[in-house]
C-alpha cells in the first residue's frame, strides 16, 4: 500500500467500523443498578440523594425540600487505551492481522462501564456513600415519625461472598454511572507525528471521561452471609419494610438478586426451583430476577 493522507485515511475508517463492530458485542448489566447521568463539569454535586421524592397533599403553603443536604461529589477521570500499528504492516498490506483487535477494542470500550460500576458495589461494605456511612452499613441515619434520628441497616453482615438484592424498579438506581465524555476513538498518524517519524508508528486509541458513585444506599441490599432461603427472605423484608424520614413507607420493590458465578447455582435454587430441599413448594420461586455478573467474585 501506498502511504499517503488517502490511504490513511482509508485505513482509519476500517478500524473504525471494526471499533464500532466491538461495541455491539456486549449486551451491558450495569443499567439496572445504575442511573446514567451526564457531565458539563469537572465533577456533580450530588446532595440532592438525601431526598426521596414524595407528593403530598397542598395545605397552606408549599413545603420545600432542601436538595443540598449532604455534601457528595462525583470528579470525573479521563480513561484511555491505546495500540500501535507498524508502517511496515500497513506499507506491507498486512493490515488485516490488526481488525480483530480494534473489534476487541470496541468490546473493551463497551465493557468499560462494567468493569468499574461492579466492584463499586463490592466494595460498598468498606465506601462511603452521600450520608457519610458505609453504603452497606448498620447505621444510616433516617428520622422517625417523630422526628429523632434512628439508626436503618441495609447489610446481613457476614465475611463470605457477597450478595446483593437490588429494586431496580425505579428510574433513580443504587450507584451512578456519570459521563462527561463518551468514548471516541482518536489517532496519530500524520507524517509529522513524532512517532512516525522516529519509530515508524502510527497510533489508534480510544478516550473517554467518566466516573462511577453510590446513589440511594435504600435500594439496595448487601449481605456477605451464606445465600439461602432464610437470608434472602430476611434481605426482602429489611427492604420492604424501609421507611424514609418521619416514618413514611418508601415502598421499596426487591425485584434483582444480583451474584457473582460462584453463587449462580443457590441463586437459581432460591428464585427458579419449583420445590426447596425439603420438597416442598419453594415459596421465593420467582420474587425476582437472577443476575449472573462476571465482574463480582
Amino acid at each position: 500500500m501506498i502511504i499517503n493522507a488517502g490511504n490513511l485515511r482509508t485505513l482509519y475508517t476500517g478500524f473504525s467500523t471494526a471499533f464500532q463492530g466491538g461495541l455491539g458485542t456486549i449486551t451491558p448489566q450495569f443499567p439496572r443498578v445504575a442511573m446514567t447521568v451526564p457531565s458539563t463539569t469537572s465533577q456533580n454535586e450530588y446532595g440532592w440523594l438525601g431526598q426521596f421524592p414524595r407528593i403530598r397533599e397542598w395545605l397552606g403553603d408549599r413545603v420545600v425540600h432542601s436538595l443540598n443536604a449532604y455534601s457528595y461529589a462525583i470528579k470525573n477521570r479521563p480513561w484511555e487505551m491505546t495500540v500501535q500499528v507498524n508502517r511496515d504492516d500497513i506499507e506491507d498490506d498486512n493490515v488485516g492481522i490488526y481488525a480483530p483487535m480494534f473489534t476487541e477494542i470496541g468490546r473493551a470500550t463497551s465493557a468499560f462501564p462494567e468493569e468499574l460500576l461492579w466492584p463499586l458495589l463490592s466494595a460498598g461494605f468498606t465506601s462511603l456513600c452521600y450520608d457519610g456511612q458505609f453504603f452497606f452499613d448498620v447505621d444510616h441515619p433516617v428520622l422517625d415519625a417523630a422526628g429523632t434520628a434512628q439508626s436503618v441497616s441495609n447489610t446481613g453482615g457476614g465475611a463470605g461472598t457477597a450478595w446483593f438484592l437490588i429494586d431496580a424498579t425505579r428510574a433513580m438506581k443504587p450507584l451512578i454511572y456519570q459521563t462527561r465524555r463518551a468514548f471516541e476513538m482518536v489517532r496519530m498518524d500524520a507524517a509529522t507525528d513524532e512517532v512516525v517519524f522516529n519509530r515508524k508508528e502510527y497510533r489508534y486509541g480510544v478516550e473517554g471521561r467518566s466516573n462511577a458513585g453510590y446513589g440511594f444506599w435504600q435500594l439496595a441490599y448487601g449481605s456477605r452471609q451464606a445465600l439461602d432461603a432464610t437470608t434472602y427472605a430476611a434481605a426482602r423484608a429489611a427492604m420492604l419494610g424501609l421507611r424514609g424520614d418521619y416514618g413514611r413507607p418508601l415502598g421499596i420493590t426487591p425485584s434483582l438478586l444480583v451474584v457473582p458465578p460462584s453463587l449462580e447455582s443457590a441463586g437459581r435454587g432460591i428464585l427458579e426451583a419449583e420445590r426447596n430441599a425439603a420438597g416442598a413448594t419453594n415459596i421465593w420461586r420467582n420474587t425476582a430476577d437472577l443476575m449472573v455478573v462476571p465482574w463480582l467474585s
